[in-house]
């Protein structure tokens, strides 16, 4: 066997754009916050869209420079702002601690500039979709609407152990890649190494410095008293500004993201500000219409593919900041909830789930053949009586992750199917349909498990099966369930979707105790994931049909 070689690739600040200019925004304890500023040609005062960022505001990743002249030709002036410890921003690299105060500081700022007539709206996927939250937590008075994208306001929370939450190991690979220092390190790793704390270590000492926020992981994990995220006030509380929540059906934080609209738009006072624009992308903007990807449509390398998709990416945050920024009439299309039916097209309503939805519960039945490559059905009647399938937890040799970068999903697009032979997987999948059926709303999946271990996951993948017998992920949940009991059905909570269902394809369900190296593992001996070097395999059990069957309830559109 080739012995693994650690080889890390730095990359700094870009040069800035000739178009920006930038400035050093000082914050109230003398950070200097990068910020490059995109004014219109007529620089009479504008709204402004601030984007912050820590991947580089210079940077091709970004496209800030792409995105300033659609953005100034629509009347608005663009700040994009390198985030405190990240490329030419000072300050301790750290995520997520500073973002409030550093957002108010900044919007302070902005109210000051001749160029801004005092109305701020700011955009931006993911982590910027954080620093949107955190800034609507502090309460500046500028700052009039956000737009944030495929994120949480809960994103800090993931730096504690959650309740019942599997810890996507994604997420320690991207601080250990990008809030290390100022710059972005791109390396492999070996994720054999044992204990798992020291995966990175080859990585941190090329580099010259650990990444804090991966260290923060991994010493405090057994720690019951750390917190997550300590706002004073929680901005779906303290914030009454409208916000257009930008989800991807196909984006790792996808379940996340929809608690957030979900949690929010309920809170009374706050359900008519809220709007949902929720689409067949995935994190990184790769559309499932587009799949398989092809070399002339990645935009991640191909600069006609990223010029293509720039006015489709910004459409919806503009027009709603022209209604929200400049006080122009209500586009038509900023309905208050515009969603994407995959394999079909765009719809709107005015809530969510849309009027018509029903829920459908499918039962987990079959479950003799579960393990095997026949496997079980997914059924609308039950099993009268009580049955149970076992299989084998091994930690030496766990159930591999399909796809490798779960961001960009839709350009790998992985064929689970490959998986479904192994006897420590199991599925359920039901006939073949004669007719469309378009799921639209959340997906539950509750299930009776045990194990033989003081603890199991449970990883569920809903599945589209193709008459060919592919099968590609339509939505996923996984859990954790400390002490399980095989008497009690725990729930599995697999986000929202909107997704068709076309004639002859036929639906499955996923089944397994790990997925690795997208998460975190469980050795089975009950130790610490992060420091444990002994395994022990766990005998598992799923209980099907009684009086409280195993089932998985879908939100479907009637006919």
């Amino acid at each position: 066997m080739t012995e693994f070689k650690t080889t890390v690739e730095t990359f700094g600040p870009a040069p800035v754009d000739p178009r920006a200019e930038q400035f050093e925004v000082r914050t109230r304890d003398g950070i200097t916050l990068a910020t490059d500023v995109y004014l219109c040609q007529d620089t009479t005062p504008k709204p402004v869209i601030l984007v912050r960022l820590p991947y580089d505001k210079s940077g091709r990743y970004t496209f800030m420079s792409q995105l300033a002249e659609t953005i100034n030709e629509r009347g608005f002036v663009l700040v994009a702002q390198d985030v405190r410890g990240k490329f030419r921003s000072t300050g301790e690299t750290m995520p997520c601690t500073s973002e409030m105060a550093d957002g108010y500081d900044t919007l302070e700022w902005l109210s000051r500039q001749a160029w801004c007539d005092g109305n701020v709206g700011m955009f931006g996927d993911s982590y910027y979709g954080y620093t949107q939250w955190a800034a609507a937590a502090s309460g500046h008075h500028a700052l009039k609407a956000i737009a944030p994208g495929v994120t949480s306001a809960e994103l800090s929370l993931q730096r504690k152990r959650l309740p019942g939450a599997v810890f996507p190991l994604i997420q320690s690979d991207y601080v250990s890649h990008v809030w290390v220092d100022n710059n972005i390190h791109e390396f492999d790793v070996d994720w054999s190494i044992r204990p798992l704390a020291n995966v990175f270590d080859e990585a941190f000492g090329q580099i010259g410095t650990r990444s804090g926020a991966f260290d923060n992981v991994v010493n405090t994990w057994d720690d019951p008293t750390v917190a997550g995220a300590n706002w004073p006030t929680h901005p779906f509380r303290g914030s009454r500004i409208p916000v257009l929540h930008q989800v991807a059906w196909f984006d790792n934080v996808s379940p996340l993201s929809m608690r957030d609209y979900v949690t929010i738009s309920a809170i009374e006072d706050r359900t008519s500000l809220q709007f949902l624009t929720a689409d067949s992308r995935d994190h990184e903007n790769y559309h499932l219409r587009d799949v398989p990807i092809s070399p002339e449509l990645d935009h991640g390398e191909d600069d006609a593919a990223l010029a293509r998709l720039i006015p489709l990416y910004l459409a919806p945050a503009l027009d709603f900041f022209d209604w929200t920024l400049r006080g122009l009439d209500r586009p038509v299309d900023l309905a208050q909830v515009r969603w994407h039916l995959g394999h079909d097209g765009w719809h709107q309503a005015d809530t969510w789930p849309p009027p018509g939805a029903e829920e459908l519960v499918l039962h987990l039945v079959g479950e003799g053949s579960a393990t095997s490559a026949e496997g079980g059905a997914l059924s609308e009647k039950a099993d009268a009586g009580r049955a149970s399938v076992q299989w084998t937890h091994d930690p030496n040799n766990m159930v591999p992750s399909m796809v490798g970068d779960s961001f960009a999903f839709l350009r790998e697009y992985p064929d689970e199917s490959r998986v479904h032979d192994r006897p420590d997987v199991l599925t359920f999948t039901s006939e073949a349909r004669s007719t469309p059926l378009d799921l639209a709303g959340p997906i539950h999946l509750r299930v009776k498990v045990g194990s033989s271990g003081s603890a199991m996951q449970v990883h569920a993948k809903l599945l589209d099966v193709s008459p060919d017998g592919t099968a590609h992920m339509i939505t996923r949940g996984q859990v954790t369930i400390d002490s399980p009991d095989p008497d009690v059905l725990s729930e599995v909570y697999l986000g929202h979707t909107g997704y068709r269902l076309r004639p002859g394809h036929r639906l499955r369900i996923h089944l397994a105790s790990s997925d690795f190296p997208l998460f975190l593992w469980l050795p089975g001996t009950g130790e610490n994931p992060w420091q444990a070097t002994r395994t022990q395999a766990n005998q598992q059990t799923l209980i099907t049909g009684g009086t409280t069957p195993s089932n998985l309830t879908l939100t479907v559109l009637s006919n």
